[in-house]
């Protein structure tokens, strides 16, 4: 994460507070809040004996979370630091180092430029197809790097993928759910995820697997073509019949001038039974670049028009 960028915990609704003691956490030394996240604040932060600049994320004890809650994100912050120990990977969040301070727990973790990829997910800012394609793609390949290590990240989503237009840099962050239990919901019931790109089996309460990454990075790639997710509705039950029962549209109905390639690969990692899915990420993206290589040139979206602000 990046000091003054728009990434994920940069955003806030009011100006927070200096912080307040303590000013170190471990090695590093805080300098200032970046944002607050669900399970704690980010501050900027250097460690004065290297230098090292670093995007620090704590949980204190006194959070103010209610239990189970309280339980819920410690473990969750707990697994982070252990996935990302397991996981080392250009387009992957690096945690540096975690630990524990006078109760406060807390990760430092790379800074990242860019933002969120939700920031390109309506009109004008839409990306153009290749550059979609190429995103996915890198995702993709990194999701197959942390399935190879046993690690199902179970909430994909644009608020988890940061990007960064100028230079085209991809990270995925937040392995904060990715196993957490024998199942996408706590104890209390509450799914854990995000509804509208959860696979149909998270949703019904299932084991959460590779192929569930697969749906979920589908649902991105489709509201990134389109600036439409395949199934949405007000109604969280009706979302849920809708995710659990409707085949979702073709994505040529909202972009006609997309190849039938490109929609049938989208089709595919769109299907309710993870087992008429793509084998897994890697074949994804073996895909998605072999589309590029054959891609001829048509009238995409300039680059220009998703910087227009």
């Amino acid at each position: 994460m990046a000091p003054g960028s728009a990434a994920k915990y940069h955003r806030f609704s009011q100006p927070m507070p200096a912080p307040t003691e303590p000013t170190t956490v471990g090695p590093y030394r805080l300098l200032r809040p970046l944002g607050r996240g669900s399970m704690g604040v980010v501050h900027l932060a250097i460690d004065d004996a290297t230098q090292q600049h670093v995007a620090l994320k704590t949980l204190a004890p006194d959070s103010g979370m209610p239990e189970p809650e309280r339980s819920e994100a410690c473990a969750r912050f707990r697994i982070e630091a252990e996935n990302a120990a397991r996981l080392s990977h250009p387009d992957i969040v690096k945690v540096h180092a975690s630990g524990e301070h006078e109760g406060v727990a807390w990760m430092a973790m790379e800074l990242i430029p860019g933002c969120e990829l939700g920031r390109y997910m309506a009109m004008p800012r839409l990306l153009p197809e290749t550059l979609v394609l190429r995103i996915i793609e890198r995702v993709a390949r990194a999701l197959a790097h942390a399935h190879a290590r046993g690690v199902v990240h179970r909430d994909i989503k644009p608020g988890n993928v940061m990007f960064d237009l100028p230079t085209g840099g991809v990270k995925i962050t937040d392995f904060g759910i990715a196993g957490l239990a024998d199942t996408s919901r706590t104890r209390t019931g509450l799914v854990l995820g995000t509804p509208v790109y959860m696979a149909p089996e998270q949703l019904a309460g299932a084991m959460a697997d590779a192929r569930s990454d697969l749906y979920s990075l589908g649902v991105l790639m489709f509201h990134l073509l389109t600036g439409q997710l395949p199934h949405q509705h007000a109604s969280l039950g009706e979302l849920l019949r809708q995710v659990a029962r409707e085949t979702a549209p073709d994505v040529r109905t909202l972009r006609p001038e997309l190849s039938p390639a490109l929609a049938a690969l989208l089709a595919k990692c769109l299907q309710k039974q993870p087992g008429l899915r793509q084998a897994g990420c890697a074949q994804l993206a073996d895909a998605l670049a072999l589309l590029q290589e054959r891609r001829e040139p048509t009238a995409s979206m300039p680059l220009e028009s998703a910087r227009s602000e």
